[in-house]
């Protein structure tokens, strides 16, 4: 089987179809990757600007040598287990194409969780809203696409996950979003809000499932020894900023729950929910300033 992947990455050396390249691509990432089909997909429809379709459509066009060639590149950086979405510099969140890099967290599916709680809680159209930790901007942005009259305040630490928001806002023409470098609240003195939301770092340290996802910013992943570090300071911090009766909403692991809702409670909030995801997991707990 080798010898047989071997002959036709020589082969590609030449002349390359479209067909070829793809069955190139799949025989690299079959074991290493759970949609190996698909990536491949994805990856040549990047590498040749095109959509999917077109793929399936023009099956037997030939490939030029250099695309073919960044093909092979990016094949082999997704068989060690670079993230997709950091080859093509792009991953879907709430049905915004969001550029992303290195730089930030790439945004997933359950965080969509947090952004439908937080649109549920506040229904008016003037809310004012404070996204901590923003990363590539996926929270903030969602909030201003669906409620365009929200006053939004998207802060996070690194320079350069700012930019990455920043960029995606310009992108995606959404201008209502104040974007401030600063440690969680710390940007935010003297301001109060309606909501406050935050996807903040909640991996254990030393947690194995770190390793798959070691292309990620690490700081942006587990804040320490219990992975409750963070949800714990945001709870604490967020009472000054949340005007009376505003919210607060935190995602977290699916086994804290507990640990993030008795961090609440403690710390005085009132209606304090978990909130499960489409698998039954809990991964978002809203409360409220009393």
């Amino acid at each position: 089987m080798m010898a047989e992947h071997g002959n036709l990455a020589d082969r590609l050396a030449g002349e390359a179809s479209v067909r070829r390249l793809l069955e190139h691509g799949h025989a690299q990432l079959a074991g290493r990757s759970d949609s190996a089909r698909l990536d491949a997909e994805l990856l040549l429809a990047h590498v040749l600007r095109r959509q999917r379709s077109y793929l399936h459509s023009h099956a037997g066009e030939p490939v030029d040598a250099a695309a073919a060639a960044q093909y092979r590149t990016v094949l082999a950086r997704r068989a060690h287990g670079e993230p997709l979405a950091y080859l093509t510099g792009e991953r879907e969140f709430w049905s915004l194409p969001l550029q992303v890099t290195a730089a930030v967290l790439i945004p997933r599916p359950e965080t969509e969780l947090a952004v439908e709680c937080c649109l549920a809680l506040l229904p008016q159209p003037g809310a004012t809203i404070a996204d901590l930790g923003t990363g590539s901007g996926a929270i903030a942005l969602a909030l201003a696409a669906e409620r365009p009259q929200w006053r939004i305040v998207a802060t996070d630490l690194d320079a350069a996950a700012l930019g990455v928001a920043r960029l995606n806002a310009e992108r995606l023409g959404l201008r209502g979003i104040e974007f401030l470098q600063g440690d969680w609240l710390a940007p935010l003195a003297g301001r109060q809000f309606d909501l406050i939301v935050s996807n903040p770092p909640y991996i254990a340290a030393g947690d194995p499932a770190l390793h798959a996802l070691r292309y990620e910013p690490a700081g942006a992943l587990s804040p320490g020894p219990s992975g409750l570090e963070d949800l714990r300071h945001i709870a604490l911090a967020a009472r000054a900023h949340l005007l009376r009766g505003g919210w607060l909403v935190l995602e977290h692991g699916a086994a804290q729950a507990a640990d993030a809702a008795q961090a609440l409670v403690a710390a005085g909030y009132a209606r304090v929910r978990c909130r499960s995801d489409l698998a039954g997991r809990e991964r978002v707990t809203q409360a409220q300033w009393p």
